[in-house]
């Protein structure tokens, strides 16, 4: 008998078609050696989860095992967290606490991303920093060309990001060059438009939630971001449900599985209930067959259809305004979303139902 042609050559090949079917093995690659390595020397232990490749959702986590709802899925402790704790503790801490006004949370982190990729081998997040994405999707990073050509709401949506982008920015460069004395070259060839860019995309798209306590050297928007190596390797899906926490006894945060997942199936979690506008605007990407999905209805499209004669059309819109019913008008699987209907409802209103006697 030739080799592989027997029941155990069939079994063999019938699992390694299976692995590819659903996902191809990358633990084997340097920098995600470097990064369990990493990790372990940290206190993270893990044999559930490996890295892979997935037809339909690119880079993942693949179960090594099959998983029960109720079963762990991982738990990453503390110190392999960054957080704006991480960032005060480091080289960039006194330059945070003197500096006036205070910067935020966000810039905080931003500012520590931008510096430790600079610092690229000398940093202690390299292994971390290499696994990182390059180039990021959300719409905000987009050519101008590009973002003209999105539906009105989207496209209002995707402006105000850059917008946000650009505003922080602008706001931060003299901090940024109060941060000379730690670099050899200029601050204004390091802190740039673009590495800023990466670094706020790697904030709004990576992070888990997390509150710390507010301090007195930020500035008072929410410090509810952390960094969570490796487990931000987890895609979403709309089906999913876990239970995901900070656990104050292990001191690590935990993801726990609410429904079952095959042996080397991707391992999914869910960022919220969120329609694929705004899982473009946040992360950068759609979901399929996502059942939040809905359409937006922009405001333009609302009045072309109100008649034009319509005396109290002014009043109307008037109303809508000072109400902020003229935005996040949609329809979903269900139908027109409340807004949309009390909207419709107020501009179909005649003279006598707007303002009775």
């Amino acid at each position: 008998m030739k080799k592989n042609r027997g029941r155990t050559g069939r079994k063999r090949r019938r699992k390694h078609l299976h692995t590819f079917v659903d996902g191809v093995n990358c633990s084997h690659k340097l920098e995600y050696i470097k990064l369990k390595k990493w990790l372990k020397d940290r206190g993270f232990e893990d044999s559930i989860l490996r890295p892979a490749e997935f037809r339909e959702t690119g880079r993942g986590l693949m179960a090594t095992k099959t998983l029960q709802a109720g079963d762990l899925i991982i738990s990453l402790p503390e110190k392999c967290l960054l957080t704006t704790g991480t960032v005060l503790r480091s080289c960039l801490g006194g330059y945070i606490k003197n500096w006036k006004p205070p910067v935020s949370p966000l810039m905080a982190l931003c500012t520590f991303l931008i510096a430790e990729k600079h610092a690229g081998q000398k940093s202690p997040w390299k292994p971390y920093l290499d696994v990182l994405p390059k180039t990021y999707t959300c719409p905000g990073c987009w050519e101008h060309d590009v973002v003209t050509l999105l539906p009105e709401p989207l496209r209002k949506k995707a402006q105000e990001q850059r917008t946000t982008i650009h505003e922080l920015y602008l706001s931060s460069k003299a901090f940024f060059s109060s941060l000379q004395p730690l670099f050899a070259e200029d601050t204004g060839t390091i802190f740039t438009y673009s590495a800023l860019e990466w670094a706020w995309c790697t904030i709004n798209t990576r992070t888990i939630y997390m509150k710390h306590p507010q301090r007195e050297w930020f500035s008072l928007e929410p410090d509810v971001y952390a960094l969570a190596p490796y487990l931000d390797l987890l895609n979403h899906s709309p089906n999913v449900q876990v239970k995901a926490a900070f656990n104050e006894q292990t001191r690590s945060y935990e993801i726990w599985a609410n429904s079952q997942c095959k042996k080397y199936g991707e391992v999914f979690i869910c960022y919220g209930p969120h329609d694929n506008q705004r899982l473009l605007l946040e992360y950068g990407f759609v979901a399929m067959d996502n059942p939040h999905s809905s359409v937006y209805v922009s405001s333009d499209t609302l009045l072309k259809y109100l008649p034009p004669l319509d005396k109290q059309r002014k009043a109307k819109l008037s109303i809508l305004k000072d109400h902020d019913f003229l935005e996040n008008l949609t329809f979903g699987w269900d139908g027109p979303s409340w807004r949309l209907l009390t909207a419709l409802k107020l501009l179909s209103l005649g003279a006598d139902e707007l303002f009775p006697s």
